[in-house]
């Protein structure tokens, strides 16, 4: 599902009860929009939550048998087969605010870039990227990098735990 333009379809919403939004909706759409064409793939239809740090953690739980805090969880869709007689998007990417807001605290940064960096980061999952493996990470990390730096974020070669 895509616009003839061939820009993914993409909703972004905001779970939390108040508190400032860091990150707009145009520059989460375009950190998604150009992680999805890095991947190959710049016209699924993907949906971008931001939530609490305990909703995160929940789903975590729920859904990856994982009870620890995370950044951001991506859910592929596709290959759900009740879903493909529905529409709706092909992916879910849900980013903790409180953790980005916490991680960018800790690293100097800025939220809007750490929020920018997870949706980044759960676009190129969607699209094939991988981290759990030593090759997987570093390629990850280049996919990233590119990303970011098309997005006008400078270089930051600190360690980062996503």
């Amino acid at each position: 599902m895509s616009d003839p333009g061939g820009v993914p379809v993409c909703n972004v919403s905001w779970a939390l009860e108040s508190g400032p939004r860091e990150l707009g909706e145009d520059a989460a759409r375009r950190a998604l929009t150009l992680a999805l064409r890095h991947g190959g793939e710049a016209t699924l239809a993907v949906d971008v939550v931001f939530v609490d740090r305990s909703t995160l953690a929940r789903l975590h739980a729920e859904f990856l048998d994982d009870p620890s805090e995370t950044d951001v969880i991506t859910f592929d869709l596709r290959g759900d087969e009740a879903a493909e007689d529905e529409p709706g998007p092909a992916g879910e990417i849900y980013v903790s605010v409180d953790r980005a807001r916490a991680v960018a605290a800790d690293r100097g940064v800025s939220v809007e870039r750490e929020l920018t960096l997870y949706v980044v980061h759960g676009a190129l999952h969607l699209v094939g990227f991988d981290d759990h493996e030593p090759d997987d990470r570093r390629a990850m990390r280049a996919a990233e990098a590119a990303v970011m730096e098309a997005l006008g974020h400078v270089s930051d070669d600190a360690p980062h735990e996503i």
